[in-house]
């Protein structure tokens, strides 16, 4: 027996909200690192009204659109609201196509861990092993990476401190990776290999290097044999260096740094500024898919996957290990996975420890502080359910850093 809950909402040109819940179908340890997560808890029953309540804040925040899509076991819940584009008013469905911004760094680390257990490539090995007088330092490990303490300058704070015109010089233009990796060269290193976590887009097209080099390969065919086609995720694609979302999909709007000037639609790029470290495609399905199948261990080895989750801090009640992102949230429950912004969209993507409860929420904005620290609220009411009124809070958290530095988090709310 089939049976739907829905939440009613209005249908119009200016914004849409539903709410659905059907069946589904379908080694050493280094400085700094930690192995242990919390204890484990049982999850609560998801707040799907609270999701809602949090993608209408974000659209009255300055989004156009937003959307959310929970799988929690054998039930879906999905809502959206607001437009996929402004023009023609077409609603926003959690059936539309999006950009996923640095949830890339997820699939790209995903292979390079399959590698290591085909035994090609060595977590602890130098770069320049793989990629010889690539980087100036052989201390830099494949580890180091992955897990953003490489020290390698991230070539994007320069590259859009300016928001608009750093977009618009760069959205038709096709970069290779040595060329991103010239630009954090010419610039000072952040910290010693294996030093502290510091966030940075070039390690990730160096990711994409040891790929191609390792392989013989390019990226995309290497996504797509290894994880897209396994999954069969129909809405996941490397679009690179193409500039078109192929299908339905959600335009993507910019916000300027002068607050109240008009958003800039930059649906349309080459994303060949991030490439490897977030070019990628997909959908909220897909995105669920994939961080369930990875967490419940159908893609790598469980050695492989336990060196995903060797954490180290990395900021606000948050934790990273080889391109993995831990969110500690306010109910004592961790989720993993990754938020990703690129111009126009910003993702949060992350599941339960097994997998068994996946959320992907999208906002077809980008560069809006407040929009991105709003929608942390759709972790906290799909995995720790309805707060008690007496705990009701927000934990503070900071910008993040997918793209180029930081905006005050109470600017652009529009």
């Amino acid at each position: 027996m089939v049976s739907a809950t829905v939440v009613r909402g209005t249908t119009a040109a200016a914004g849409l909200v539903s709410l659905l819940a059907v069946p589904a179908h379908a080694a050493t340890r280094e400085p700094g690192t930690t192995t242990a997560d919390a204890p484990a808890r049982a999850l609560a029953e998801p707040d799907v009204t609270g999701v809602w309540n949090v993608l209408n804040t974000v659209r009255r925040q300055g989004a156009p659109g937003a959307m959310a899509r929970l799988d929690d076991r054998d039930t879906i819940h999905w809502a959206a609201v607001g437009v996929a584009d402004r023009k023609s008013g077409r609603a926003i469905s959690n059936a539309d196509r999006i950009r996923i911004g640095s949830v890339t760094k997820v699939f790209s680390a995903v292979v390079l861990l399959q590698l290591v257990d085909e035994r090609k490539l060595k977590l602890h090995a130098p770069v320049n092993r793989y990629l010889p007088g690539l980087l100036p330092d052989d201390r830099i490990t494949v580890r180091h990476v992955l897990s953003h303490r490489s020290g390698l300058h991230d070539y994007t704070n320069e590259m859009f401190a300016r928001t608009v015109p750093g977009f618009e010089a760069v959205r038709t233009k096709v970069f290779t990776y040595r060329q991103l990796v010239n630009r954090s060269l010419s610039k000072p290193r952040t910290t010693q290999p294996g030093g502290a976590y510091s966030y940075s887009n070039t390690n990730f097209v160096v990711a994409g290097m040891l790929i191609e080099k390792l392989t013989g390969r390019s990226v995309g065919t290497e996504y797509k044999d290894r994880i897209i086609g396994p999954l069969k995720l129909r809405d996941t694609f490397y679009l690179h260096p193409g500039t078109k979302i192929p299908g339905r999909h959600a335009r993507g709007y910019l916000t300027p740094d002068a607050a109240g000037a008009a958003l800039v639609d930059s649906t349309e790029q080459t994303v060949s500024w991030a490439q490897s470290a977030g070019a990628m495609i997909s959908s909220t399905r897909d995105l669920n898919t994939f961080l369930s199948a990875l967490l419940g261990g159908r893609l790598t080895s469980k050695a492989q996957l336990a060196q995903m989750e060797r954490w180290v801090p990395a900021g606000t009640a948050q934790a990273y290990g080889l391109g993995l992102r831990r969110r500690d949230l306010s109910c004592g429950i961790s989720v993993y996975g990754h938020t990703g912004a690129v111009q126009g969209y910003y993702t949060y993507a992350f599941a339960s420890k097994d997998g068994r409860r996946s959320l992907a929420a999208v906002a077809n904005t980008s560069n809006n502080g407040t929009v991105l620290n709003s929608m942390l609220g759709t972790l906290e009411s799909a995995f720790c359910g309805k707060p008690a009124k007496a705990q009701r809070r927000s934990a503070p958290v900071e910008r993040h850093e997918d793209v180029a530095p930081g905006v005050p988090l109470d600017a652009n709310s529009n």
